[in-house]
């Protein structure tokens, strides 16, 4: 519980959209709850840390019965049966190293429940942005469809007056064509990416999901702790490994020392008839001492020797996740800057489209209109809408990455 409260927190930092935080931050919320991956990482941990309760435990307690089919004759009579027990005990310490060593294991499986917390915040988020893309493309093709139908509208009372060609309506209508087309593949992608973004719920497929209004394109870099990097769970997990090695070598060294046991043998004896004495028919009790002693020790000289090559595998390991995650967080540190210049210029470009539009308004006013020009600058306005949406959608995609990174 503790864990999921610092991932809404991570989530309260992470979004920095007055319109959409709230509504991303309750599907995070939920997916968190939900998810039944982050269910099975919950229950290997609770496997884990009852394996500690395992730990503690002795040997088995040894207990024989033995009966005398031929019974042995004695001073005191002769001897019918007996029972043994023995309970070997381990070294001082043993039982204490193992449960610091199942309590270590379990520390490096709690942060598998981190890493798919972390994974999962990162995957809504992805999946929520690629959902506001694909609405404001159709949206943008709404308006561009709109547009077409005005010049059409103006192109049939060219026709009128003979000065545009038929042809010029048949184009514009045929461009209207491609507009539905497209709009009606986003309505598929739309839907097959809200299935996605539902399944990460755990919900019905079908659920609607309600997105941001629209999203801005902040103006300026923002503050970016790679500093933090370091406290990453997939980097902590090596150390909670690491810890859990040595912790492996100290129980190993606790088992290499000899065991202490007690035992108990007692034989029951029968009376010797037709004679009277203090101990006759007297039964024995003889209590018992062994030591176990591992004189053939090869097992835990290589335990020792696996344990100090695992430690440089997990250090080798850690070194190289520490690598590609700051790699990683480099390429989409570049790709929120590329996306912010992009969308910069795409701005620009969109003004200038705008502009001439405006001027062949005024020349259809004045008698004179290129339809030809019409389809070029609806080309031209919709490409630089699309690749707006697209930087806008990449710029958050990559604080995506950014935030599961440093947060």
């Amino acid at each position: 519980m503790k864990q999921i409260k610092s991932i809404f927190i991570l989530c309260s930092i992470f979004f920095i959209l007055k319109g959409n935080a709230q509504q991303l931050q309750t599907l995070i919320e939920e997916g968190l709850t939900k998810s039944p991956e982050i269910q099975l990482f919950e229950l290997k941990h609770q496997v884990a840390r009852e394996k500690v309760n395992e730990a503690n435990t002795l040997p088995n307690t040894q207990i024989g019965v033995g009966y005398f089919v031929s019974e042995p004759e004695t001073r005191t009579g002769a001897q019918r049966f007996k029972i043994s027990a023995k309970q070997m005990l381990p070294s001082f310490g043993s039982i204490t190293a193992r449960e610091n060593y199942k309590n270590a294991l379990a520390d490096a499986v709690y942060e598998d429940i981190a890493i798919a917390q972390r994974k999962l915040v990162a995957s809504v988020s992805q999946s929520y942005y690629n959902l506001y893309a694909l609405k404001e493309k159709q949206l943008v093709l709404d308006e561009n469809s709109a547009l077409l139908k005005t010049y059409e509208e103006l192109a049939l009372t060219s026709v009128e007056v003979g000065k545009a060609s038929a042809v010029d309506v048949l184009r514009l209508q045929m461009r209207q064509n491609e507009l539905e087309q497209l709009k009606q593949v986003l309505e598929q992608d739309y839907l097959a990416e809200q299935t996605v973004l539902n399944k990460l719920l755990n919900r019905d497929k079908n659920k609607e999901v309600i997105v941001a209004d629209k999203l801005i394109m902040p103006s300026e870099n923002e503050l970016i702790n790679s500093e933090n990097l370091a406290l990453h769970p997939e980097l902590l997990k090596y150390d909670k490994l690491y810890e859990s090695v040595e912790k492996s070598e100290l129980l190993n060294k606790k088992e290499s020392s000899p065991m202490l046991g007690f035992g108990l043998d007692y034989i029951a004896v029968s009376e010797r008839p037709n004679m009277d004495f203090s101990d006759n028919g007297k039964d024995i009790v003889m209590p018992m001492v062994s030591v176990s002693i591992p004189i053939f020790n090869n097992k835990y000289k290589s335990k020792t020797k696996q344990n100090e090559l695992l430690q440089k595998e997990i250090n080798v390991q850690k070194q190289d996740k520490l690598n590609r995650l700051e790699t990683l967080l480099d390429k989409a540190i570049k790709k929120s800057n590329s996306a912010r210049i992009s969308y910069n210029t795409q701005t620009k470009n969109l003004k200038q489209a705008k502009d001439a539009e405006t001027i062949l308004v005024k020349s259809y006013e004045t008698g004179t209109i290129d339809f030809n020009d019409v389809l070029d600058i609806q080309e031209l306005q919709l490409k630089f809408q699309i690749n707006q949406i697209e930087s806008i959608k990449t710029y958050y995609l990559q604080r995506t990455i950014i935030n599961y990174l440093t947060n």
